[in-house]
């Protein structure tokens, strides 16, 4: 077995609970609330980022259309991009992501969210250890 570096285990949890809290971002940009049975999916569409993104932990969350999202953030001081998929079940949001660690292997990611809220602008989710993460759609950078 290769020798990894100190960085590297701690650089992998640091991924893994970034992504997870983007699977709950995701879900929360499902829009709903906990007393709905379904969430409206059209809301879901578009760039979601942290609320109060920790230092080290920004990201944006883009769901498409068709099922398919991408989570782009510095980890580690280099831009990644992971691609996965979701689907809706109700408040019950689930994705999957491929991600490759820094030793090259790819892991798949699968986190199911209960979407809690969601308007326009702000997307609440809660994990399956009851977290709740907290995002704010992406607004469009005014054009010069």
């Amino acid at each position: 077995m290769a020798h990894r570096g100190i960085r590297e285990p701690i650089f992998q949890e640091e991924l893994m609970r970034t992504l997870i809290g983007i699977g709950l971002v995701f879900a929360l940009a499902c829009g709903a609330t906990a007393a709905d049975d379904k969430i409206d999916g059209a809301k879901l569409v578009g760039k979601w980022e942290p609320k109060e993104p920790k230092k080290g932990e920004e990201f944006v969350m883009e769901f498409a259309k068709d099922g398919k999202m991408s989570v782009t953030g510095t980890l580690d001081g280099k831009l990644q991009t992971f691609e996965g998929t979701y689907k809706l079940d109700g408040t019950k949001l689930a994705f999957e992501l491929k991600v490759k660690g820094a030793d090259g292997k790819v892991e798949d990611i699968k986190e199911t969210v209960t979407v809690t809220k969601l308007t326009d602008d702000e997307l609440e989710g809660k994990d399956k250890d009851g977290k709740i993460e907290y995002l704010k759609r992406v607004k469009p950078k005014p054009e010069k």
